[in-house]
């Protein structure tokens, strides 16, 4: 897989010679598929937006100019969405608040401390992480300030961000018309979530 294959190039070579030498490549195997991806897809999800390859190096130590991977966003609400990559590794889906703002988070921990919305929460997670989906996020090591540690939603009080995601790898459709297919299907079923953290985020 051409996409693919580029990707595991740049990791080898992170360098501009390498992306000016190869940036054809990047663009009629990955940009392209990925806004046909995105267009096909806009009508049930709405319309997305792609990050852009080059990395903001200004405040990291890691100096490398160039993502490992493309990914696009279709937003819900402010920091959040559902959320597709492609890099060397394959194909990775997920949906999540992802950067809230501290007002954002406030309403997050008032909604999963609430006794419906926080059950409701919970089942929405059970069902799905049931279904193959991995909950991730960044977490507090301790409880966050204001709440009993021995909360019934303590764990998921810790969440700093929140998401649900599949790692599909590189199975043959990749390429092929059924990629999208995958990505609407996993969508669908990540919706309930999507919708959830939008409603008490948004």
């Amino acid at each position: 897989m051409a996409g693919l294959d580029f990707y595991e190039d740049l990791e080898a070579d992170n360098s501009k010679t390498f992306w000016t030498a190869h940036k054809r490549v990047w663009e009629t195997s990955v940009r392209d598929p990925m806004q046909a991806l995105m267009s096909e897809l806009e009508p049930d999800f709405g319309p997305a937006k792609m990050f852009r390859p080059y990395r903001d190096v200004r405040f990291s130590k890691d100096k490398t100019p160039y993502k490992n991977h493309q990914g696009a966003v279709v937003h819900t609400s402010p920091g959040a969405g559902f959320y597709v990559q492609i890099g060397a590794a394959g194909l990775f889906v997920a949906v999540g608040l992802y950067g809230p703002t501290p007002a954002q988070l406030a309403q997050l921990r008032i909604a999963i401390d609430n006794e419906v919305r926080g059950v409701e929460l919970e089942n929405l997670l059970a069902g799905l992480t049931a279904a193959g989906y991995t909950l991730g996020g960044d977490r507090l090591v301790t409880r966050p300030k204001g709440y009993p540690a021995d909360h019934p939603r303590i764990e998921l009080l810790r969440h700093k961000s929140l998401t649900l995601s599949r790692d599909f790898g590189a199975p043959a459709w990749l390429e092929k018309p059924r990629a999208a297919t995958e990505i609407r299907k996993a969508w669908e079923e990540l919706r309930p979530a999507a919708e959830w953290v939008a409603a008490v985020t948004g």
